[in-house]
């Protein structure tokens, strides 16, 4: 039985062949392309578990299709392959929604390893709602878009419309910031000392018109993380 569709995007030909050949004989399906623009084709097209996707492509950089992807398919797990020169955009890549990124040269272990967490992640991940109703705000998460009371529309980045769906689909607990940690960002928070869910957290009440000082959306829990304030109501 396979252990799940993998689509790799990999203009290298021999880069890609290695990856296919290894991941089949870990046990997934394959699928590959030569390039950007083929690739986006191809993961709109297949049931892809997981997608490889190598930034520096011809017709389109891994970049561009991961902007595009999200688009048509929000929550499917993409894993950067990356060279060592290219710490800005693998930076760029997580702000758009990857869930991981590999260096190049890197081992097959290494790689499988990766694949592996990030699809038991995935796994994990609460179904995202729809829509949420929250103190006179409505959330299209599809969309990514929050209408305010007042008839205002914004858009929300990716990984904060990540955090809010994540807080949305754990009603009445707090979630602690090494939670969201593990759970949206992919990262295992032991000895790390990072602001990222803070800062995301404050753009998010940002984005939803939440007092900075005295927030009723997302509640800061002393002692425990971060809280959804009760919804209106949602849709599934």
């Amino acid at each position: 039985m396979s252990l799940g569709t993998v689509l790799v995007v990999e203009d290298d030909d021999a880069i890609r062949r290695g990856l296919v050949d290894a991941l089949r004989f870990s046990g997934y399906t394959l699928h590959e392309a030569p390039d950007g623009k083929a690739g986006l084709e191809l993961a709109l097209s297949i049931d892809a578990d997981i997608v490889l996707l190598d930034i520096m492509m011809p017709k389109m950089s891994g970049l561009e299709v991961l902007e595009e992807l999200r688009k048509a398919k929000p929550t499917i797990p993409v894993i950067f392959l990356t060279a060592r020169g290219e710490e800005e955009d693998r930076v760029k890549g997580l702000k758009l929604g990857a869930d991981d990124y590999v260096v190049k040269p890197f081992g097959v272990d290494e790689l499988t390893a990766r694949v592996e967490a990030v699809l038991r992640r995935s796994a994990e991940r609460p179904t995202p709602q729809r829509t949420l109703r929250i103190s006179g705000r409505t959330v299209d998460f599809e969309r990514r878009e929050v209408t305010l009371a007042g008839g205002e529309v914004r858009t929300l980045p990716q990984r904060e419309a990540e955090v809010l769906a994540y807080l949305a689909a754990n009603p009445g607990r707090a979630i602690a910031r090494e939670e969201l940690l593990t759970r949206v960002w992919g990262f295992d928070p032991r000895g790390t000392q990072t602001r990222t869910v803070d800062m995301a957290i404050a753009r998010l009440r940002e984005q939803l018109g939440d007092s900075p000082t005295d927030p009723k959306v997302i509640r800061t829990v002393r002692g425990k993380g971060y809280m959804l304030a009760p919804t209106d109501g949602a849709e599934g």
